[in-house]
């Protein structure tokens, strides 16, 4: 085996042994507002700590791209690698999170969306209404899961497997590919 070989190998393994830092935000006017106790953002929290990442920050801002947009950011900058959004992915008037990713990101990965959608129709046809996408901003990346808590930790166990790679591409960490 040729010292190239190992090598790579070597960074696969840095790549999925990293610990990931979590931001959670969840996308809700009513929430924000108290109207109605978050439920999605701590079935997310569980989900993470479950898979052994640490959440570094946890925000509920309405359904406004610009705070969408600030807090994405603000997350990336405080060094959350992951950043997971619930809410705001349906069609309703309100749901703009697609919107909000879109017009600050450095590149989408369709793939997360696609995979997101295909498992739940397994699970409900009303899956194919979903908006859920995954995107890199700045050293982040982000993915935008259903507003239902369920249905945002199962779109996020449908995914789990890629996110370390897509983390460490994301921060500009050496990887296999």
């Amino acid at each position: 085996m040729t010292a190239e070989v190992k090598n790579r190998g070597a960074h696969r393994v840095a790549a999925t042994n990293m610990q990931i830092q979590v931001g959670i935000i969840t996308i809700s006017d009513r929430a924000s507002a108290g109207d109605y106790k978050d439920l999605g953002g701590p079935a997310l929290k569980e989900a993470a700590q479950r898979g052994g990442w640490q959440v570094l920050a946890e925000a509920i801002v309405p359904d406004d791209a610009t705070r969408i947009q600030e807090t994405v950011r603000s997350f990336s900058q405080q060094g959350c690698g992951l950043i997971l959004a619930t809410g705001g992915t349906g069609i309703g008037p309100r749901d703009v999170t697609p919107e909000a990713i879109r017009a600050i990101m450095r590149v989408e990965l369709p793939g997360f969306g696609e995979v997101m959608r295909a498992e739940s129709m397994k699970i409900t046809p009303n899956s194919i209404l979903s908006r859920s996408l995954a995107a890199i901003v700045d050293h982040a990346l982000v993915i935008a899961l259903p507003g239902k808590p369920s249905g945002a930790v199962e779109c996020l166990s449908f995914v789990q497997g890629a996110i370390p790679h897509g983390v460490a591409l994301a921060q500009g960490t050496p990887t296999s590919c």
